[in-house]
């Protein structure tokens, strides 16, 4: 099909989806104009064949949602800060959860030393957790295996970057949350795999040098 009749066919398809929705409940868009109230902020990447709504098994409304290249929180990178600020201090959510997944371009770009002009910034932040895991990731000799590796150790140090925020540390100790989480997503298969990172664990770890709870 091409490019423009699949556009157009853009919104016939949201007119039907919006009349099924209808009649399979009344209410439904009612109750989706109302302010928002998730229990889940989704950090996840920007690949077109991942929605997290969607692989989550969740219904509009019930997650919030950031994405870009590879799952990055970057600590100059406003956007995700703000989300992470609204989701926690507004919307009181209870897990933020950090979501990868194998064959992920990003990851593979950064792991190819090669010059990608404006994307260099962005893919040094992603180069920068291999550095840091340079041992265990070269120790790896398939290149697959060691590329699905990576994909796990950058969505930890994703995790890390979330739980240094103020307002993540301050609200856990106040309210017990919210509680950061790492999962991959298997583009194969369709599963989500739970790297069950120990949040507590992690947060005790690193807040000798990271805590920011204090005023």
């Amino acid at each position: 099909m091409a490019v423009e009749k699949l556009y157009e066919n853009i919104f016939e398809a949201n007119k039907q989806w919006a009349k099924a929705r209808s009649e399979e409940d009344p209410d439904f868009f009612a109750h989706l104009a109302k302010d928002q109230n998730p229990d889940f902020l989704y950090i996840g990447c920007s690949d077109s064949r991942v929605h997290a709504n969607e692989i989550m098994g969740l219904e509009p409304g019930q997650v919030f949602v950031h994405r870009n290249i590879a799952n990055m929180v970057v600590n100059s990178d406003l956007n995700a800060l703000s989300v992470i600020n609204y989701a926690v201090v507004h919307l009181n959510v209870k897990y933020i959860i950090v979501c990868g997944h194998y064959n992920c371009g990003g990851i593979k770009a950064a792991m190819e030393p090669r010059d990608l002009g404006i994307l260099n910034p962005w893919l040094r932040n992603i180069r920068d957790v291999y550095r840091l895991h340079q041992k265990e990731l070269d120790m790896i000799e398939d290149a697959e295996e060691r590329y699905k590796r990576f994909v796990e150790i950058n969505i930890k140090e994703q995790c890390l970057n979330v739980t240094k925020t103020a307002e993540v540390q301050k609200s856990f100790y106040e309210t017990g949350w919210p509680r950061v989480v790492g999962w991959v997503y298997d583009l194969h298969n369709g599963s989500l795999i739970d790297l069950k990172i120990d949040f507590e664990k992690e947060l005790e770890g690193i807040r000798k040098i990271y805590d920011l709870t204090r005023k």
